[in-house]
């Protein structure tokens, strides 16, 4: 028998204790022994659930049941949530996970208290919601030198700028239309921001590539920013917007890593995913590339994830599946200023031919993109070669200067 203790009874942890009451026979089944729901943490009450029985307050009765095994980790956060994960490893549980932030800032503390009791801790669930990507990179993609992991990983900013391409809705306007639906937060910096992506692609820069990468190492760039002008530019040249996160081995084998907004092409498969969906894109050496598909988020999703890990944690019970990576190697993360990329860059000018001219002289070739009716005669926008970020700012300034106003609107990445 193994009873699962679930820590949190929010949006997901709630979905958990569901799918395990309503496929307990199946689940059980499929883990080699009985998989059952033994209590439910929270520090609020809840008088009308039907898990009422089970509801808990104290940790330390979780963690000093030998019939708890597995411990689900719904709370969020790095507060308590980083503590009681520690104790329920050091008690000899095994812990499974959907808390991004506290696996892109923890994890490999906790892989070594994991080892040290043999115990698993597993986070399927921390990237992708229901979509599996952590297994498959770990287990079917074991035979890959990993070059590049990337894909749409938060489905809030993915939402607001569908809608900012198919409605021509501003982006105040996508993000108010998001809240009222509830796919973004009251609060949604830690989307918009690019913060929620970061921590992930921290997770898949790490699996993929051996070391631990943590959100400061990241070059985080949100979609605050973004407007109709560039979504029309865009579409001017057959490009999307989409934030992606992204994680790519250079040929001096550091790993640059990102979250940005990117003009993608129309052929490239993530430009056709809409909505709150997510998409990520793995290239192997040897399998090539393989993407993974489905809704990044939600309470049923998520919690399949999770029990598939619970499921995972019953069948190596006490035996410790391979899952984790070393410590940071901050020396193999690529300066972001000196990687090169293609520029797409708007400018707003009275005479954009001048502006043109001087762009000429300080990036040597440029592409100008047609105007379209949606912008104004005084919008204006370029692409650029390949070129170092840094080097970029500093033209991009001596734009400005030379043109004698701002004429620099916005810039974006083109992959």
């Amino acid at each position: 028998m193994a009873g699962v203790a679930i820590m949190g009874y929010g949006v997901v942890g709630s979905g958990v204790a569901e799918i395990i009451e309503q496929h307990q026979k199946m689940i059980s089944a499929r883990a080699g022994q009985d998989i059952f729901v033994k209590y439910i943490l929270d520090i609020r009450d809840f008088p009308d659930s039907p898990y009422r029985d089970k509801m808990i307050k104290d940790f330390s009765i979780i963690e000093n049941d030998p019939e708890v095994t597995t411990v689900v980790e719904t709370i969020g956060g790095c507060g308590v949530a980083y503590d009681f994960t520690k104790r329920a490893l050091l008690a000899g549980k095994n812990v499974v996970t959907s808390n991004k932030e506290l696996v892109a800032r923890h994890a490999v503390e906790f892989f070594a208290i994991a080892a040290d009791q043999n115990v698993n801790y597993l986070f399927e669930a921390s990237v992708g919601g229901g979509i599996p990507v952590i297994r498959p990179i770990n287990q079917c993609l074991a035979a890959n030198t990993i070059q590049e992991v990337y894909g749409i990983l938060n489905g809030t900013t993915n939402y607001i700028l569908t809608r900012m391409i198919k409605a021509g809705l501003t982006f105040d306007e996508a993000l108010k239309e998001a809240q009222a639906l509830g796919y973004a937060e009251a609060n949604p910096t830690a989307d918009i921001e690019g913060d929620d992506a970061c921590r992930k692609i921290c997770i898949l820069s790490a699996l993929s590539f051996g070391f631990h990468v943590y959100p400061e190492m990241v070059r985080i760039e949100g979609i605050q920013h973004i407007t109709p002008e560039d979504i029309a530019f865009g579409d001017a040249i057959g490009r999307k917007i989409k934030l992606l996160g992204r994680a790519k081995r250079l040929a001096d084998d550091q790993i640059y890593v990102s979250v940005a907004p990117y003009l993608i092409p129309a052929e490239c498969p993530l430009s056709t995913i809409d909505g709150v969906f997510n998409g990520i894109i793995v290239k192997g050496d040897s399998v090539g590339e393989v993407m993974f598909y489905g809704r990044g988020a939600g309470k049923l999703p998520t919690a399949s994830a999770i029990v598939a890990d619970v499921i995972d944690a019953a069948k190596h019970n006490r035996a410790r599946k391979w899952m984790d990576w070393g410590d940071a190697e901050p020396n193999r993360i690529a300066n972001c200023r000196k990687v090169e990329h293609a520029y797409f860059v708007r400018v707003q000018a009275q005479n954009l031919a001048e502006v043109y001219d001087i762009a000429r002289e300080l990036f040597g070739e440029i592409t100008p993109i047609e105007q379209t009716a949606s912008v104004s005669s005084s919008d204006g926008a370029f692409l650029t070669k390949s070129i170092a970020e840094g080097v970029l700012f500093q033209k991009l300034a001596q734009l400005d200067d030379r043109c004698g106003a701002s004429v620099v609107k916005n810039k974006l990445m083109l992959l």
